[in-house]
């Protein structure tokens, strides 16, 4: 009771933050206009670089544990007391006891779904922002998107996932997990908002380096610490041959940009319907 009780205040926050900063606009990074020649210094260029990735830990992280983990659980215990009798005491797919909530169970869900899964989220959300509608609107699209493009496929409405043999009603699963990611695109729009208003630019004040400290989580992980470096290699390339910054920035990049995402959507679409249907039909409808 006391793990959902926490879920459902974290899950709180995160709707409250939606509220409150929804209609805030991703802002660019700090560190003055650009100069004539497009060419920026190598520290600045690290240091702004530095900020993105700040602001991905941010919105991508931070949603993922106010909304996505948390969210996640109380999902999955609303599944649980909608399923008959007969279902309590099974194995899900990932090894866990249906109505059994479990410390571990949950720290381990919010730290793998939310946190490193929140990263991809939020580094998909920097990338497409600028082709989003601008306020509330946006965060909600980039919530659509989320769930028409990635939740078959992906998760958390893949057809073949076992699970939805086991719990049920269908439709209960469908509805829980749609309004789910839907509230966790709106989320990261909103963080990734407001918190680029107030993050600076890394320097050797006490208070800004303290800012940055989530960061030192890449340390223990290979494979994310391994794409920060690359990332920076890549933010260096643009920096050194301007035309290319100017080309991605430019408006034509940003029709192609909303002409692509309207035809992976449309594309998307069927494939979405057609995983609905499959999930309804094998799921138990009590």
């Amino acid at each position: 009771m006391a793990l959902m009780l926490g879920c459902a205040v974290l899950v709180a926050i995160g709707i409250a933050m939606i509220i409150a900063w929804g209609d805030e606009d991703l802002h660019a990074p700090p560190g003055g206009a650009e100069p004539p020649e497009g060419k920026l210094p190598f520290r600045l260029v690290i240091r702004r670089y530095l900020w993105r990735v700040g602001l991905v830990f941010g919105c991508g992280a931070g949603a993922g544990v106010l909304m996505a983990g948390p969210g996640g659980r109380l999902v999955m215990r609303l599944l649980a007391v909608t399923a008959p009798q007969t279902a309590q005491g099974r194995i899900t797919e990932a090894d866990e006891i249906v109505g059994r909530i479990s410390m571990s169970g949950t720290t381990g869900f919010i730290i793998f779904v939310g946190i490193f899964f929140g990263l991809m989220i939020g580094i998909f959300y920097l990338l497409i922002h600028r082709w989003l509608p601008r306020g509330r609107l946006g965060g909600v699209v980039f919530g659509l998107l989320l769930l028409v493009w990635f939740s078959v496929p992906a998760d958390p409405l893949r057809p073949d996932n076992p699970d939805f043999e086991i719990v049920g009603p269908g439709w209960v699963s469908i509805i829980a997990f749609s309004v789910l990611v839907v509230f966790h695109g709106m989320l990261v729009a909103a963080v990734a908002g407001r918190y680029s208003r107030s993050l600076p630019l890394i320097s050797k004040d006490w208070r800004t380096i303290l800012m940055y400290a989530p960061l030192l989580l890449l340390v223990p992980g290979f494979v994310l610490l391994l794409g920060v470096v690359m990332g920076a290699g890549v933010a260096l390339a643009f920096n050194a041959v301007p035309a290319i910054a100017r080309v991605w920035e430019s408006s034509r990049v940003a029709v192609a940009g909303r002409a692509l995402g309207i035809v992976a959507t449309v594309v998307s679409l069927p494939f979405f319907v057609i995983g609905i249907a499959e999930i309804l039909e094998k799921s138990p409808n009590y």
